[in-house]
């Protein structure tokens, strides 16, 4: 089965040269009397890495990727190893720290992802847009130029380091946008 460029979304799994990959941004234009060109932004489902391609013709069309996404927790860290169990079946599936290792600042036990399956193998995950950690270490605030939004440096309990506010303090519970990396509240 194919699909055309009509039918391309964004967020669709797409194959291309036999690896699985998430159209991010797509744009087509037509100049008179040519073909159409289209540019299309592509994330590789294995690595993350972003692809720019681009395709002429008006017969163009793309494989869809037989990519299944479920619904998992993280349990447990075993060497290299990351285990997730499967929310509905209770199955537990192995990912090496290589597979996720732009996602390991922001897990801790019992996090909340989406498990991105291709040919029945975990390849990659997704986490939640905001993670709940907890300042491990901080600095105490300095008191004087608080107006000006001062920030200090704080480590959270899986050693991502960001700015927080001079309020935030050791033990407190804070929320992270894991799209940024940002201090988004405390909680």
């Amino acid at each position: 089965m194919t699909i055309g460029y009509g039918e391309l979304k964004k967020g669709m799994s797409i194959e291309l040269d036999g690896e699985p990959y998430s159209v991010v941004d797509y744009e087509r234009s037509k100049m008179q009397q040519r073909a159409p060109v289209m540019r299309i932004r592509f994330r590789s489902l294995r690595s993350g890495r972003i692809v720019d391609k681009t395709f002429s013709g008006y017969d163009v069309s793309f494989t869809p990727a037989s990519v299944d996404r479920r619904s998992a927790q993280y349990i447990y860290r075993d060497g290299d190893f990351y285990y997730f169990m499967d929310n509905d079946t209770f199955d537990q599936f192995p990912m090496s720290s290589d597979q996720i290792a732009n996602s390991l600042n922001f897990m801790v036990e019992q996090t909340e992802v989406e498990l991105i399956f291709y040919e029945d193998n975990p390849i990659s995950l997704e986490l939640p847009i905001t993670v709940d950690l907890e300042v491990s270490d901080s600095p105490p605030g300095v008191k004087g130029d608080t107006a000006t939004g001062a920030t200090k440096l704080a480590t959270l309990e899986t050693g991502l380091e960001l700015q927080v506010p001079l309020f935030v303090n050791q033990g407190d519970t804070i929320k992270v946008d894991t799209r940024t990396g940002t201090y988004i509240s405390r909680t």
